[in-house]
């Protein structure tokens, strides 16, 4: 028998949304923001106010206990493990991201790039003015670090602002070389644990030398993500023990260097700390597709969401017009009702299946023009999809009328038409079939792959 203790899953506690302050008919109108933006599909809400989870749903087929792919806000995941190590005395902000790879030095011979420290990694200030990730995965060995720190920087480290991922590899590298231990490994005891959270419902994507990316890959239900907010709220405080630094809390997520001219939204100009974004409201952290970690301070207010939305600043939008009112407004003589009413619309939450009579069975290659290419052929036989792609087969259930779930794939199909959510993901893939032929196309595009196995939580 195995002694290996499994950490049990602590939820969090849940409170009526009135009980704490909150006017459930403002977290109506954001859910019904969410249901009708153009460019926003949502997967998930969870809303916690004065440290209680005060509204929470998922859009079946997503579910409380699947994790979902967190693309870029796993990046504030990495943040906190930083701050564990600065506070521990493993890492120092102010020494060169080089110091920590001396088999690099004679390599480096750039006098920027030997300056670049790890506080300038940490607010994606290295110097750069360009995304350096497809440079920097050149390097023969395919070291990211390496690669990265062999790019001459365009400005002195620290004072241009630059989304740039490998700097946020750096950080999880430094870490990873720190402490001897992986990410997930190095936040177990220090974060995850005391968070009661279960570590088997997570996973990581790594690189070719076995380390977790640091920028993305972090695969998480979404009561982990309003975890970490509630942590941050909290000042680095869980049931009155200080687990991370408030110092940490308050230098992570300040402003450290201007982003202004970064794009047109505006939630994404307001500056950036180390690995997150400051907000018009609060501050956050927040992944490709709409997952975010939204802190409110002022409020003591955090709004964990995962979705499948390109227009990200339309979701904030929605949060800053509909939800934002709702946190500690007066509330209505009849605001148990409302609270009532909430629960029940929460909990019959769900994206639409695909209409038509049951799909015929059928083989199916692929059209010209096909997406993704590596999908060759489709196989339909008594109910059962088996998609051919890189050489492996995944296969599912295929719901009429409904999502029919088979472990990370749910599927629905309808006359010519089949949906497959990759349901640890935020991705949905659309085939259309017509004689013997099958296009297949994303509603939005992976950015890892290409084989469709990797879209699911890595073991």
């Amino acid at each position: 028998m195995s002694t290996e203790a499994t950490t049990a899953e602590v939820p969090l506690h849940r409170s009526a949304p009135s009980s704490r302050g909150v006017d459930a008919r403002g977290i109506a109108s954001f859910v019904d923001a969410l249901e009708n933006i153009p460019g926003v599909e949502p997967h998930s809400l969870v809303v916690v106010r004065h440290g209680d989870v005060v509204a929470e749903g998922w859009w079946a087929p997503f579910r409380p206990d699947r994790p979902h792919l967190l693309y870029s806000l796993s990046k504030s995941f990495t943040s906190t493990a930083l701050g564990f190590a600065v506070a521990e005395g493993l890492v120092d902000l102010d020494a060169t991201v080089l110091s920590y790879f001396p088999e690099f030095d004679a390599e480096v011979t750039d006098d920027r790039s030997r300056r670049i420290l790890v506080r300038h990694v940490a607010n994606m200030a290295s110097g750069h003015r360009e995304e350096t990730l497809d440079r920097a995965a050149q390097d023969p060995d395919g070291d990211l670090v390496r690669g990265f720190l062999k790019i001459r920087p365009d400005a002195e480290p620290g004072t241009l602002f630059c989304y740039n991922q490998p700097c946020t590899f750096a950080v999880s590298a430094i870490v990873q070389r720190a402490s001897g231990q992986g990410l997930l490994e190095f936040l177990r005891p220090r974060l995850l644990e005391p968070l009661g959270v279960d570590p088997s419902t997570l996973g990581w994507l790594r690189d070719g030398q076995g380390r977790e990316l640091g920028w993305s890959g972090f695969h998480a239900p979404t009561e982990l993500i309003a975890k970490l907010g509630k942590l941050y709220v909290q000042n680095g405080s869980w049931e009155g023990r200080q687990l991370l630094p408030g110092s940490w809390v308050s230098e992570a997520t300040r402003s450290h260097i201007d982003n202004a001219s970064f794009n047109d939204n505006p939630d994404w100009q307001q500056g950036y700390g180390f690995q997150f974004w400051v907000a018009r409201h609060g501050y956050r952290g927040d992944g490709a597709y709409g997952q975010f970690c939204v802190v409110l301070p002022e409020q003591d207010t955090v709004v964990a969401i995962t979705s499948q939305s390109p227009d990200m600043q339309a979701v904030l939008d929605a949060a800053w017009e509909h939800l934002l009112p709702a946190l500690g407004a007066q509330l209505p003589e009849d605001a148990a009702a409302h609270d009532e009413a909430l629960a029940r619309r929460l909990s019959a939450l769900a994206l639409p299946p695909v209409d038509g009579p049951a799909v015929a069975d059928g083989e199916f290659t692929a059209a010209p023009g096909s997406e993704p290419a590596s999908l060759t052929r489709v196989v339909l036989s008594g109910g059962e999809l088996a998609l051919h792609d890189s050489g492996e087969v995944l296969t599912a259930r295929v719901g009429h009328g409904a999502w029919e779930d088979s472990g990370p794939l749910s599927v629905s199909g309808g006359g010519s038409r089949v949906d497959v959510r990759f349901a640890e993901t935020p991705h949905l893939l659309h085939l259309e079939l017509d004689g013997e032929r099958f296009r297949a196309r994303w509603e939005t595009s992976p950015l890892h792959g290409p084989a469709l196995s990797v879209l699911r939580r890595p073991a």
